[in-house]
């Protein structure tokens, strides 16, 4: 590497003052004007030092190294800030060799340097073959790079010329051969050299031993910001990198025009910060401040895509400074010192007060953006942050760290905040609820709608209440994990919840279908026919209509292109839901469709699901559930497709983990609806068939412990309610899932009303995902539904047919959704895009209203954009 060497007594050209500055190390005899160099460059800093007591000092101040004699060394300094110095005299006096042992034992060892002074000659004694075999330079160099200081990298070998002669391009390259860094007078360098001194660009590439292994000899070059983001990679030889240095601009040498000053006739040019060539002394870097329109010439900030992180925050703040409209939230903060003052001391108490990873990194991120909004307010960049940081990372005295005695004051007399009271609860809610031991009567709580107050009855429409926040706390480092770690993570938390030891998590079509008993084949065809006729019959006709002369305003509808489909297992096998997610995707046409659904023991996919996912055309199988499944489809992983949307029903960890992926802006995916157990409300009344009554409402219950599960008795006596009641009881006592049930129907109620028009006003409130109506003229009563999921009229519309053949779709909202979410169907896979076309007398008879407007709104753009084409009419 050249290391250019200022003397105080030298006057430099500015021209070469700013090239040499932006070469990676310079070095100093005079410490002051070392110290000054480090506000203006990017160099790092080094200085001749006659006293270690200055070192400290200097080296607190920002100074890079401290170059001394070995007997000047303060041991309390970090040695990768010391460079010893071995003198013109100290070789004279006991000769290059002893020298060169003394460095390997001792600078080696106790310094993050060694700077030899050497004449002509020894340079070529050091670098010729010695008695031993290898080069005496070669031995230092290999010596000092097998000693590595931490982060910094090895120990560094430089060579300064004393005596007589002078620097040839030879000496460098012969220098650079050995491994060691050549330490030249800056007054022996130039951009336009006269006799005696050496062209700049040409001594860069020679001291940094900078070779080509391209066939044309021109060397690769990486372009990174202030940040050190890659921009792009270009190339360069001696003589762009001769104009670079002298322009102080990125200056690159195209292979198809020669010569290429970037931005020249564009405008977005490279103010030049930093050269530099790696480890291998093949590849340049050149750091830049990217000026005008982006690096790419498609107006990308890298040619690698956008800016994103922090970079990108930076970016957009700097802009929104100088063009955020007025009233706007960004110009009030940038006009408003208090208002953001304030917002800095809010954000950074909720980064204090913040205890999950990712609460911590979502405040953090709301900080760094008002951090930001600060900085730019005065003009600080994010290359002055990182400048700052770096000269704080030098310091070698450290503060003792403690807060200052207000805020520390603060924080110890602040009380841990009290936890909120549990949500009021109504004499009903508070009842004992116990699940029915085996042995007792299996039944449902009973209430009188007419003893009922207010409270009450609206306590009675509401659903459990979820700790949200509790089950939020246990998916977030789910999710978290499997977006940072991919299919490891996936099959990690497969085989803690799980228990299924998977060697891979993916398995894509075409699939291999295990054989299936004739009639349940049948049974998935005749389901699959029904729905796939009903879903098909949904696809709407794309709208055209001409609003006025001239005015053609359509509207048409495209699939979501990739969709995830999750596929419950656990305590039920529902190939079921495969249906009824699968076909209206595959009627809407998406182009990719993946199912997640939990593995069975012996890690294979439920051979009627893996069916129903053949007949649907799924292109991937994910063997996962849960958050997992949920987060792996959002993010994608190596093997997990991402998804654009994702659907289906799940428990209340993957409700958390489809909102947490929703919400994150970097997912980018939509899901179809939040969703919670599932529940059924029962309408019956006089004409009701008691087993039949009975029958849906366990046909819900059984689903989990959780499931809703409602029964509104229209005037009915105590004699037929307690014939629904035996119902009950009986057949679930028969029923293989009968401890669930034991559960589940202890938690719900009957509701006796007085009314049809009782029963339908609170059913409409309660918004059930499936309404059964059993009374007498069911079907005149559909009329008067307002929410619900689904509605099966009359005694032989039970929900199963619903569930699985019918051919309308299962997947309906819970928890009281269905207020203002549909259940899913074939408009859940696509979406609608508006177009319009005018012609030439449609604009003509629209412009004016358009103009008015966009002049009542103050966008004088959007009326121009008008008026300039009137012009032309």
């Amino acid at each position: 590497m050249l290391v250019p060497k200022i003397t105080s007594t030298l006057t430099l050209d500015p021209s070469l003052q700013q090239a040499l500055s932006l070469l990676p190390f310079t070095l100093y005899t005079d410490e002051q004007q070392a110290v000054a160099s480090i506000e203006s460059g990017y160099a790092s800093a080094w200085a001749d030092i006659a006293l270690a007591v200055q070192a400290k000092d200097l080296l607190n101040s920002g100074l890079s190294v401290a170059v001394l004699a070995p007997t000047q060394l303060d041991a309390t300094i970090d040695t990768s800030r010391i460079a010893f110095r071995y003198s013109a005299a100290d070789v004279a006096a006991r000769g290059l060799k002893s020298i060169v042992e003394c460095a390997i034992a001792e600078g080696v060892q106790r310094a993050g340097a060694v700077v030899l002074e050497l004449t002509a000659d020894q340079i070529n004694e050091a670098t010729l073959l010695a008695d031993g075999g290898k080069p005496l330079l070669v031995q230092l160099v290999n010596a000092a790079s097998a000693k590595l200081l931490g982060t910094d990298g090895p120990v560094r070998v430089l060579v300064e010329l004393v005596g007589d002669g002078s620097w040839t391009i030879g000496m460098l390259s012969r220098l650079a051969g050995a491994g060691a860094d050549a330490v030249v007078s800056a007054d022996q360098l130039a951009l336009d050299p006269q006799e005696g001194q050496l062209a700049l660009g040409e001594a860069f590439i020679a001291a940094s031993g900078l070779v080509s292994d391209r066939a044309d000899g021109l060397f690769t070059t990486v372009v990174v910001d202030e940040q050190r983001v890659c921009l792009g990679v270009v190339y360069s030889n001696a003589a762009s990198v001769a104009a670079a240095l002298a322009a102080a601009q990125g200056v690159y040498w195209s292979r198809k025009r020669g010569l290429w000053h970037k931005g020249a006739t564009s405008g977005a040019t490279q103010t030049l910060l930093s050269v530099a060539v790696d480890c291998d002394s093949d590849v340049l870097s050149f750091r830049v401040r990217q000026n005008g329109a982006e690096f790419c010439h498609h107006n990308t900030r890298t040619c690698f895509g956008p800016a994103a992180g922090i970079s990108q925050l930076a970016q957009v703040v700097a802009e929104r400074r100088d063009n955020a409209p007025e009233g706007s939230y960004t110009r009030r903060l940038f006009g408003d010192e208090q208002l953001l003052r304030a917002k800095l001391l809010e954000e950074a108490t909720e980064l204090a007060d913040a205890s999950s990873k990712s609460d911590v990194a979502f405040e953090a991120a709301d900080l760094l953006y008002f951090v930001m909004v600060k900085c730019a307010a005065h003009g600080v960049t994010l290359a002055d942050i990182e400048r700052s940081l770096d000269l704080k990372h030098r310091k070698v005295v450290r503060r003792p760290g403690n807060a200052k005695p207000q805020f520390a004051a603060a924080v110890a007399s602040a009380t841990k905040p009290e936890a909120p009271s549990a949500i009021a609860r109504t004499s009903i809610l508070s009842a004992d609820i116990r699940p029915a031991q085996p042995g007792e009567q299996i039944r449902m709580r009973v209430y009188a709608d007419s003893e009922l107050t207010t409270v009450e009855r609206d306590a009675l429409q509401q659903r459990p209440i979820i700790d949200s926040e509790e089950i939020m706390r246990r998916v977030r480092p789910i999710v978290d994990a499997v977006r940072a770690n991919g299919d490891a993570a996936v099959l990690e938390f497969t085989a803690k919840f799980d228990r299924v030891k998977l060697d891979h998590t993916v398995i894509r079509a075409p699939f291999e279908v295990p054989a299936l008993s004739d009639a349940v084949r049948a049974a998935i065809d005749q389901a699959y026919s029904n729905v796939h006729a009903f879903h098909s019959a949904q696809l709407g006709a794309d709208t055209c209509i001409e609003t006025m002369p001239g005015v053609k305003c359509s509207r048409f509808s495209r699939a979501i292109e990739r969709v995830g489909l999750y596929v419950p297992g656990g305590t039920a096998v529902l190939p079921s839901s495969a249906l009824m997610l699968g076909v209206p995707a595959q009627v809407a046409g998406c182009r990719e469709i993946v199912l997640a659904t939990p593995p069975r023991s012996d890690g294979s996919i439920v051979p009627e699901v893996l069916y129903v996912a053949h007949k649907v055309g799924a292109t991937a199988i994910v063997k996962a559930g849960g958050a997992q499944a949920i987060a792996a489809m959002a993010y994608g992983t190596e093997t997990v497709p991402k998804v654009d949307k994702i659907c289906g029903p799940g428990n209340q960890y993957v409700t958390a983990a489809k909102m947490l992926a929703q919400n994150d802006t970097a997912a980018m995916v939509a899901i179809d609806m939040p969703a919670g157990p599932s529940e059924v409300l029962v309408v019956a009344d006089a004409t009701s068939i008691p087993a039949y009554v009975a029958s849906d409402l366990l046909s819900q219950a059984e689903h989990g412990p959780d499931s809703q599960v409602v029964l509104l008795a229209v005037d009915l006596t105590d004699e037929q309610l307690a014939a629904i009641e035996a119902q009950v009881h009986e057949q679930a006592s028969r029923l293989p899932r009968v401890d669930i049930v034991r559960q589940s129907i202890p938690k719900s109620y009957c509701l006796r009303v007085a009314s049809m028009a009782d029963a339908m006003h609170f059913s409409n409130a309660y918004g059930p995902e499936h309404l059964i109506l059993q009374n007498d003229r069911a079907s005149d009563y559909v009329a008067d539904v307002i929410n619900a999921g689904s509605v099966f009229v009359g005694p032989y519309s039970p929900e199963s047919c619903g569930d699985y053949a019918s051919g309308t779709n299962h997947t309906l909202p819970t928890y009281g959704f269905s207020k203002m979410y549909s259940g899913v169907n074939t408009g859940t896979f696509v979406k609608h895009i508006t177009s319009q076309e005018l012609t030439r007398e449609g604009l003509a008879n629209i412009a004016q209203t358009v103009m008015t407007l966009a002049e009542v709104e103050e966008l004088e753009a959007h009326r121009n954009a008008v008026a300039i084409r009137l012009r032309d009419m």
